[in-house]
C-alpha cells in the first residue's frame, strides 16, 4: 500500500507552450530564466525555454498540480503574449531532469521565421514539437545553464 502523499508515476506532467515575447532583450530573458529557475527548483519542476525574438517555446514538467501552477503563472505574465499550449501529457520519466530550466536560444529551432509567421504552431503534429524537445535534450551542454 502507497503511502499518504507519496507520488504515483502518473503525477508528472509535460506541458509544452509557444507564446511571443512582449519586448524581448536580455534583461527581459534573463528575468524570466531567473524567476523560472528559483520557481521551478522550489517546486520540483524541471524543463527547458527555446527562444529568439519572435517567440518562446517552453517545456516544462514535473507533479501535475505545480505545472499546471507554473503555466497559470505564465500565462498571467505580462511578459508572454498569445500563449498556446501545445501539449499536455502524462509521462513516466523527465526529458530536462537535470535542468531547472535549460535556455536554448533557438539555435536548435527547427521553424523558419517566416514558417511561424504563416502558423505552423497551430497545424504542428504534437509529435513533432515533442521530437525537438527530444534534440534539445540530447544536445545539451553546460552552455545552455546560462
Amino acid at each position: 500500500m502507497a503511502q499518504a502523499g507519496a507520488r504515483t508515476i502518473t503525477d508528472l506532467t509535460q506541458l509544452i507552450y509557444a507564446s511571443q515575447p512582449f519586448g524581448y532583450d536580455s534583461a527581459i530573458l534573463g528575468g524570466i530564466l531567473i524567476d523560472a529557475r528559483r520557481c521551478n527548483a522550489r517546486d520540483g519542476i524541471t524543463g527547458a525555454l527555446v527562444c529568439r525574438h519572435d517567440i518562446y517555446l517552453q517545456l516544462l514538467e514535473g507533479p501535475n498540480e505545480k505545472v499546471d501552477a507554473a503555466y497559470g503563472r505564465i500565462c498571467r505574465d505580462d511578459r508572454h503574449a498569445g500563449i498556446n499550449k501545445l501539449v499536455s501529457r502524462t509521462v513516466n520519466s523527465r526529458m530536462f531532469g537535470d535542468w531547472a530550466m535549460l535556455h536554448d536560444p533557438a539555435k536548435s529551432l527547427i521553424w523558419t521565421l517566416a514558417e511561424i509567421s504563416a502558423g505552423i504552431l497551430e497545424r504542428i503534429p504534437q509529435a513533432d514539437v515533442i521530437c525537438m524537445f527530444e534534440s534539445v535534450s540530447e544536445n545539451a551542454g553546460p552552455e545552455h545553464s546560462k
